[in-house]
């Protein structure tokens, strides 16, 4: 027997424009946490696809316990013992939690002695006892749509582990999940260690690699660049060997200046009672406002509102002293008012569209001849422009944005809105999901609008990120604004300490 559960060498794939692996390769030992790290298109997620029979391979081979195998497709990998949670959740909101978890593979019965039909009793049985295993209180009956973000994410975890597997793929599991959630899912991972699964773990938050994995795989471009030990490495050595050289700041000096008040939300109070309420709060012109809170502090659900996403009862918006009357998004964006949402893919990028029509969508009005025919010439300089401004690494302006890494399609999004020029751009969780270096440019495309006169309303769950960025944070616990901090005199002990000021 081979003493690797699974084996991938000289994998290579390639997509039109653009090779994603170049003889990329991973070693999985049973029992054996691995971390897989890299920038976002260093060819992680490509990797883990072409192992669960999404992607077919142009070259390369996949050894289970030492012997060849071809995957075709993911119901393939499942029935080899593979199982994959992936970063992009794509639950089915109207079905119950049980029928997600067993979706493909329910468990059945006959009805009058021969018709097959789904046994129900026995999913939901099955489904509670494999909740309680997973330590996750959630209904079995419960319908998926109705769950956060984050418990969805729980969801996934457990339809996982629900497979039986013995090689399990977590693609940035902890992306949406709180602390306790992420303490949770280490327990599941040290159960699953002891039961000889191995697991391949994909994330940017150094602290949980260094914490959790035994193994450190990085690929830089594609390219497969060493595997260590997880006790060899810092995170300054990991850093170094993904981005190719050493990155000693990890945040771009401050030089915005913030000038005279310019945007006020006063009193502002959710149609939802459970949501936010009395919110009031000032933003200057070029300056940073962070916005830090725990998981259901309501700070997405206030952003929504002032954009005009979500009702408020009371409550007024003024800009340069004139008071806003927004009830939609339109009225937003007419005002000068922008918002990069939190969910890239399910709120933000037109996935089976070009890059130059994601970038161009919001701004079209502007580009028509006689208010009725597109002037293509001026979309496309639009386009190159935010391409070379941005820096963002596509093959063409054609190429379908989904087929770009995440950091790149955030870059697209920032440059929709800049197209509309506007005044103050609310920025929900801006680098949720993407690599160190991909996270320093858009830290610097944000500190280069606030030097502009831009004025940011930035979300973070990331303190750290706060503190490096934010001219002022404003933290908000249970729905409420607790207080404001300083960015220069902001820690981490002081945001905890008003993020967790409950009522």
């Amino acid at each position: 027997m081979s003493e690797y559960v699974l084996e991938m060498t000289d994998v290579s794939k390639s997509f039109p424009g653009v090779k994603a692996l170049d003889h990329a390769q991973l070693k999985l030992r049973p029992g054996k946490v691995h971390a897989l790290m890299g920038e976002n298109g260093a060819g992680k997620s490509t990797l883990m696809k072409c192992m669960f029979g999404i992607y077919k391979m142009d070259e390369g081979e996949i050894r289970v316990d030492g012997q060849p195998v071809t995957i075709h497709d993911p119901m393939e990998a499942l029935h080899k013992g593979i199982a994959m949670v992936h970063q992009e959740l794509q639950p089915i909101p109207a079905r119950t939690v049980g029928e997600n978890i067993f979706l493909g593979r329910y468990p059945m019965k006959k009805a009058l002695g021969f018709i097959p039909i789904i046994d129900h009793r026995k999913m939901y049985a099955d489904t509670a006892e494999l909740l309680k295993k997973v330590r996750m209180n959630f209904d079995p009956k419960q319908k998926v749509g109705e769950l956060s973000v984050s418990q969805m994410q729980s969801v996934e975890i457990a339809k996982a582990v629900s497979a039986n597997c013995r090689v399990l793929i977590l693609d940035e599991p902890t992306s949406s999940l709180t602390s306790n959630e992420v303490e949770a899912l280490f327990r599941i991972i040290e159960d699953l260690k002891a039961e000889n699964v191995a697991v391949v773990y994909i994330s940017h938050k150094m602290d949980e690699i260094l914490r959790i994995s035994d193994e450190v795989t990085i690929m830089r471009d594609g390219h497969y660049i060493g595997t260590w030990e997880a006790t060899e490495l810092t995170t300054e050595k990991i850093i170094a060997q993904m981005v190719g050289r050493e990155m000693t700041n990890l945040y771009p000096k401050r030089e915005n200046t913030p000038g005279e008040t310019i945007f006020e939300v006063k009193d502002f109070t959710s149609i939802n009672p459970r949501s936010f309420r009395n919110v009031n709060f000032t933003l200057r012109k070029g300056e940073i406002l962070g916005v830090g809170g725990l998981v259901g502090a309501q700070r997405t659900e206030l952003m929504e509102g002032i954009f005009g996403i979500r009702s408020h009862t009371t409550g007024q918006i003024f800009y340069q002293g004139k008071e806003l009357k927004i009830n939609r998004p339109k009225d937003a964006i007419d005002h000068g008012i922008a918002l990069l949402t939190e969910d890239r893919r399910g709120s933000g990028i037109l996935g089976v569209l070009s890059v130059a029509d994601n970038i161009s969508i919001a701004s079209l009005s502007q580009y028509l001849d006689g208010g009725i025919k597109i002037n293509t010439k001026k979309v496309e300089q639009l386009v190159q422009d935010n391409v070379k401004k941005m820096n963002i690494k596509t093959p063409s302006s054609k190429t379908q944005i989904k087929s770009l890494s995440g950091g790149n399609q955030q870059k697209v999004l920032i440059g929709r809105w800049l197209a509309n020029n506007p005044d103050v751009l609310i920025l929900d969780e801006p680098t949720r999901g993407i690599d160190v270096g991909a996270k320093y440019e858009i830290y610097c495309i944000i500190a280069d609008l606030a030097k502009a006169g831009k004025s940011i309303i930035m979300i973070s769950s990331e303190m750290s990120e706060l503190i490096g960025m934010s001219d002022r944070i404003m933290v908000m616990c249970d729905g409420r604004v607790t207080g404001f901090v300083d960015g220069n005199e902001a820690t981490q002990e002081k945001i905890m300490a008003l993020a967790t000021q409950f009522e």
